[in-house]
């Protein structure tokens, strides 16, 4: 069993299940970053699942790009809500503001955070398939 390929597709599972949780359970709209961070996201839970069907590492040289970019949007995002100077770099210009927080858990546990740990995690598992392969 590819242990790696495994944690990096069901940390996809959670995080596309965590996002539909909070926007068609507890009905939190998402701002403009927030479905950045869903484009990049829910392709990865299909890439990871069939990847880890067929038992392919090799799909790790197309996920990498996704989970890397994810981690700078939500990383982006979780300063723009922390960091109070950034909101006059904010993109989000309808809607829902991006510097809200729907969840502050703990003082610093936002659905961006989320995000981010979640790409984080798939990244670090294909940088690990990246070394298997070489």
């Amino acid at each position: 069993m590819n242990k790696p390929l495994l944690l990096g597709w069901v940390t996809a599972i959670i995080a596309v299940l965590g996002s539909l949780f909070f926007s068609e359970v507890l009905h939190y709209v998402p701002c403009t970053l927030c479905w950045y961070q869903r484009i990049l996201m829910y392709p990865l839970a299909v890439f990871l699942g069939v990847a880890f069907y067929h038992n392919n590492s090799r799909i790790a040289s197309y996920v990498l790009p996704l989970s890397a970019l994810g981690v700078i949007v939500s990383g982006y995002h979780i300063a723009l809500q922390k960091i109070p100077a950034l909101k006059q770099f904010e993109v989000c210009s309808a809607g829902v503001p991006c510097s809200q927080d729907y969840i502050n858990w703990l003082g610093f546990i936002t659905i961006p955070m989320l995000a981010f740990v979640a790409f984080v995690i798939i990244t670090a598992c294909m940088l690990v398939l990246n070394r298997r392969e070489e």
